[in-house]
């Protein structure tokens, strides 16, 4: 009898509830850990929403032609047309890069670092995640020059790598990769015969909307699946909806209808209420073009006041461009992190900071990293307010910095830098 695949926790979950606990036993933290998304619902999501709560039928596997019509004219308009019946919904868009990962087969190729679940995806689908560094300050795509080197290394040793995962804009680091690496990467995936999984689910949050980030089915339109959702640019992500985008042609038609079996044996349909209002959201009309626009301000403002406080103490971060993640590297810091703390890793490095300040991060570890790496993953998206008020008027404030309950986050995390950092190092 084959042995069961080892599952662990995803490592964001794990840290959320750990930090819950902690938190309803009345303790102070701060939760840097997880990437949810701490904004109210759009008033007019809502609504639609509540008044589509009597769909109760299934529906289709695909996901309704209004929505799958809305979602193509969200793709078209950011230069990626696509025939409706090429669209696939799902109960989230982590479940939706799973059925990928078995549609399409084989191994996986994943960038380091990168989110934690694509390893442990790959790991689940009976496949092998093949780690491929990225560049400097473009997270999310491997390295192309080196993608060709550890694709034919794992076909020598037997193994048969089918895809590679990339993300634009790129959790854990909150950069860009330029759209010449994106094209390599394209060119890349084309010789080696790759289908390319772009996650482009923070798509929308790249702080100037002429900095959009390039998606490699722009260049490798035949090969390339994309996937969103409404997780991160509208802060749905207990709604779970996500989308994704298969490419028109032999291949894609293959994989689309691959992954429809698998969905149709997995989650059958999306719920019927979350595919109305996300219809009404993918349609883009104004009030959620101004969510959105609001929601990118708040991140960028907040992300960059606490990256200051990073570079400050000496931690090296690559300039973030999107979303709301800082992977600050301590490495300037070893030796005192050593001498006074004895921290020689992210892993103790992340359980220092929780258990000495209640200070909740992720260490470069959950991402890939080796373990003598001391970066570590810093969300800044839990700190706009404890109460749908309080997150209101950080989507409002012209500098939400200076509201009283993100100025006592930011101060909080300047504390603890500080004493980390040791006497002599400036205070951020």
């Amino acid at each position: 009898m084959t042995a069961p695949v080892p599952v662990t926790m995803s490592a964001t979950l794990a840290a959320d509830e750990a930090l819950a606990r902690r938190r309803c036993a009345g303790e102070q933290v701060l939760s840097l850990a997880s990437g949810e998304i701490g904004l109210p619902v759009l008033p007019a999501l809502r609504d639609r929403l509540a008044a589509a709560a009597d769909r109760n039928s299934y529906g289709s596997v695909s996901g309704s032609p209004a929505l799958r019509s809305a979602v193509a004219g969200y793709w078209e308009r950011r230069n990626l047309p696509v025939d409706p019946a090429l669209v696939v919904c799902g109960p989230g868009s982590k479940p939706l890069l799973f059925a990928l990962l078995l549609a399409i087969g084989g191994d996986v190729v994943v960038p380091v670092p990168s989110w934690v679940s694509y390893a442990a995806q790959a790991r689940l689908a009976g496949a092998r995640p093949i780690p491929v560094p990225t560049l400097p300050g473009e997270g999310g795509v491997p390295d192309p020059a080196a993608l060709g080197e550890a694709v034919a290394l794992a076909r020598a040793a037997g193994r048969n790598p089918r895809c590679v995962v990339v993300t634009l804009p790129d959790n854990p680091t909150g950069t860009v990769a330029a759209p010449g690496t994106v094209e390599r990467l394209a060119r890349a995936a084309r010789d080696l015969d790759l289908v390319i999984v772009s996650d482009e689910i923070y798509c929308d949050l790249v702080f100037d909307p002429a900095d959009r980030a390039v998606s490699p089915a722009a260049f490798a339109p035949e090969r390339t699946v994309v996937t969103t959702g409404l997780t991160k640019n509208l802060a749905l992500g207990g709604w779970r909806f996500g989308v994704a985008r298969l490419p028109d042609g032999p291949l894609g038609r293959e994989v689309h209808t691959r992954l429809v079996g698998i969905a149709s044996q997995i989650w059958s349909s999306t719920a019927a209420p979350v595919q109305a209002a996300a219809a009404h959201a993918f349609g883009e009309p104004p009030e959620v073009v101004a969510y959105v626009a609001a929601a990118r301000r708040l991140h960028e403002a907040v992300v960059r006041t606490v990256a200051e406080r990073f570079t400050a103490v000496g931690a090296e971060l690559s300039p973030v461009r999107a979303t709301c993640y800082l992977y600050p590297d301590f490495e300037p810091l070893r030796e005192h992190l050593a001498g006074a703390h004895a921290v020689h890793g992210g892993e103790a490095l992340a359980t220092l900071l929780a258990e000495r300040y209640g200070v909740g991060v992720l260490p470069g570890t959950a991402f890939g990293e080796p373990e003598h790496s001391l970066r570590i993953r810093v969300a800044t998206s839990r700190l706009y307010g404890e109460t749908d008020a309080e997150r209101f008027e950080a989507l409002a404030a012209a500098d939400p910095t200076r509201l009283p309950w993100i100025k006592a986050s930011s101060d909080r995390i300047t504390e603890v830098l500080t004493d980390l950092a040791g006497p002599g190092r400036p205070t951020p």
